[in-house]
């Protein structure tokens, strides 16, 4: 079974591939592959990189992914290379579109040309749905898309380009909608991370007790990567073509509830101070979303507690910084 992930240098490519080879899952029928337009992966990926074959590949060069497919003729493709940071896209939309939607194209055009049949998932993002009423939440597959950053105008035209291929020419596309991903590993410009990383660095003595946040009043659906790579391999494993699936918590808290629960774990007497330039344009105050048609389809549900997420996560920055 050869499995192909996109994108396994980022961070839920490692924590994918971590999943694949773990015990309860690794088997000596797996060829795992990687390809991403990093050609050293971090050093959080080490401990599989023997069991890892990973290629430098950009999936904006049309004819490198092209014989890089060829090579590999994959079963399986886990597609999650793309640009991720919704403000970063406010300074380079024109990045987030190139990247999000052309490097989609070009990844299955080169399934269909070379006429191979895998097995492939996309992985989307709940900020599709943008501007949320509220008596919309939980939001399911079904809602209104009100993206209202170029990166969800990104994930939205991605998404609609699977479908499209899977309705034109067959492939076999299965698409996720996953809500908002944290855990161990998560880089430092995402919330959560960024909390947690301010403090490590309070209690190292490596910067002044104040943490600096944004807007604490938007209210989210936060779930672990953990959880959300082994929803990833269930929707390849028992998912239905074409149709498209939530990953989320079903709860929501707010900004200013993470950075409490943070708080809370470290007996430093931190400030917490308002940084205008970490306020976004515009913001969606409640997003919360049902995973109820992927439970009924495959069983999955999350474990993970936020406290246990977040506890994870401080201690990872703790042995990092």
């Amino acid at each position: 079974m050869r499995t192909l992930i996109t994108g396994i240098a980022g961070f839920t490519g490692i924590h994918l591939a971590e999943y694949l080879l773990s015990p309860d899952r690794y088997n000596d029928n797996i060829n795992l592959y990687g390809i991403d337009i990093v050609r050293n992966v971090s050093k959080d990926a080490q401990p599989f990189l023997d069991k890892v074959k990973v290629l430098a590949c950009d999936i904006l060069d049309e004819e490198e992914i092209k014989k890089t497919l060829e090579e590999i003729k994959p079963d399986k493709i886990f597609h999650l290379a793309g640009l991720t940071f919704d403000p970063n896209s406010y300074q380079s939309p024109e990045k987030f579109y190139i990247t999000n939607v052309f490097g989609t194209i070009n990844l299955l055009e080169a399934v269909k040309q070379l006429g191979i049949s895998p097995l492939i998932h996309i992985a989307c993002s709940s900020a599709e749905y943008g501007l949320i009423l509220e008596n919309e939440n939980p939001i399911r597959e079904t809602n209104h898309f009100r993206p209202i950053s170029p990166y969800a105008i990104s994930k939205l035209a991605q998404d609609m380009v699977g479908y499209q291929y899977y309705e034109n020419y067959g492939l076999k596309i299965i698409r996720t909608r996953a809500f908002n991903i944290t855990g161990p590993g998560e880089k430092e410009n995402f919330v959560c991370s960024n909390f947690a990383r301010q403090i490590a660095l309070i209690e190292k003595g490596r910067q002044e007790a104040i943490i600096y946040v944004g807007n604490l009043e938007a209210k989210r659906d936060f779930i672990d990567i953990r959880d959300v790579v082994k929803g990833y391999w269930l929707a390849l494993d028992k998912g239905i073509s074409g149709e498209v699936y939530n990953l989320c918590s079903g709860k929501a808290h707010s900004i200013g509830e993470i950075l409490d629960i943070l708080l809370g774990m470290t007996k430093k007497d931190i400030t917490v101070t308002q940084d205008q330039k970490r306020m976004r344009p515009s913001d969606i105050p409640l997003q919360v979303g049902s995973f109820e048609k992927f439970h009924k389809q495959t069983g999955w549900m999350p474990i993970i507690s936020l406290v246990q997420i977040l506890k994870d996560l401080l201690n990872y920055w703790r042995q990092k910084v």
